[in-house]
């Protein structure tokens, strides 16, 4: 059975849901998923041709331009990606009071672990 009938007319002309963020949410996981394909590649490669060689040779990769935007891009898909799939996890299946303090946490985590990451990235692309 088809719920467009169920929405207003306006709410059928916005396209949106009950929760009225619900398509956002599900549209940026999938750009993110996407973006991750070719960015992971990408690493996977990068990894793949730097093995073998020592830490110098990873900073001095990490140093280029190209490789060092590539670095923060996949982790802000990545940290992203995780955090909306973790959410939706934790909606579906939490049904107590530990799923606000979960979904803080698990935005909080997401969020300190992708900055932390950039930074990190940052910090050796520019030097010590």
């Amino acid at each position: 059975m088809d719920n467009q009938h169920l929405r207003s007319p306006l709410g059928r002309a916005r396209g949106l849901g009950a929760a009225k963020k619900g398509v956002a949410a599900w549209w940026l996981e999938r750009a993110t998923a996407i973006a991750l394909v070719p960015l992971t590649l990408w690493f996977m490669a990068s990894l793949i041709a730097l093995s073998g060689r020592d830490y110098a040779a990873l900073v001095t990769w990490l140093r280029t331009p190209l490789a060092a935007l590539l670095m923060v891009l996949l982790l802000i898909a990545l940290f992203s990606h995780l955090a909306l799939g973790l959410q939706v996890v934790i909606e579906d299946y939490v049904h107590s009071w530990v799923k606000i303090p979960a979904l803080i946490a698990v935005r909080f985590a997401c969020f300190a672990l992708g900055i932390a990451g950039i930074l990190a990235t940052l910090r050796i692309t520019f030097g010590h």
